[in-house]
């Protein structure tokens, strides 16, 4: 195991470890490249996940209307130092399990996206998923689960920029990748970006 130690941020990181994070707005396909790389094997961490827990925990009926005025509330006071404590924790407790190679899906906000980089300072890339807006307006409107009108993916395209500050991580991002096309493209895509940073094991 390969150690070397981070003087600017006093951290010491693990080389051997990489961790990335999918990011992008609504509807850019971020959780179906989670879905797969994760079904090639790899463990994953997702923040809503968490976020739904904590909901289910104070009796908060899980619906978009609860999960966006929840969301917007944690990200408003001290709650998203305890969602992304729990983020993190999962992420140590995969590492300190043996696993090397971890996939987080959650847009950070800018605040959040600071104490990843501090904590994992050199296993973190980020990678943000784009689209044009009305393609992912539309994917919004068509999924299965949960669907929005094109009123509610616009407030919400809002509320993810404004309330939960989640633009300055995808604008920082290592790397892109635009979705625009067909999914057999955007595997491709996802590949070739994880085949550089190394992520594949060979």
């Amino acid at each position: 195991m390969v150690q070397a130690v981070c003087y600017n941020n006093h951290m010491i990181y693990n080389k051997d470890v990489k961790i990335v994070a999918f990011v992008g707005m609504a509807g850019a396909g971020k959780s179906t490249a989670v879905d797969y790389v994760t079904g090639k094997g790899y463990p994953k961490v997702y923040g809503g996940g968490i976020l739904f827990e904590a909901m289910k925990k104070a009796g908060i009926e899980i619906t978009p209307e609860n999960e966006n005025e929840f969301r917007t509330k944690v990200h408003a006071d001290e709650g998203q130092d305890l969602i992304i404590s729990e983020f993190i924790g999962q992420i140590n407790k995969l590492i300190s399990a043996g696993q090397h190679r971890i996939v987080t899906d959650s847009n950070y906000s800018w605040a959040q996206y600071k104490t990843m980089k501090h904590e994992f300072p050199g296993e973190l890339t980020v990678i943000a998923v784009v689209a044009p807006k009305h393609i992912r307006h539309h994917r919004l409107l068509s999924r299965a689960e949960r669907p929005l009108t094109e009123t509610e993916a616009s407030d919400r395209d809002w509320r993810e920029i404004e309330d939960l500050q989640s633009g300055g991580t995808i604008a920082i991002a290592e790397h892109y990748i635009m979705n625009d096309g067909d999914l057999e493209k955007f595997h491709q895509q996802i590949d070739q970006v994880l085949n550089d940073i190394e992520f594949y094991r060979v």
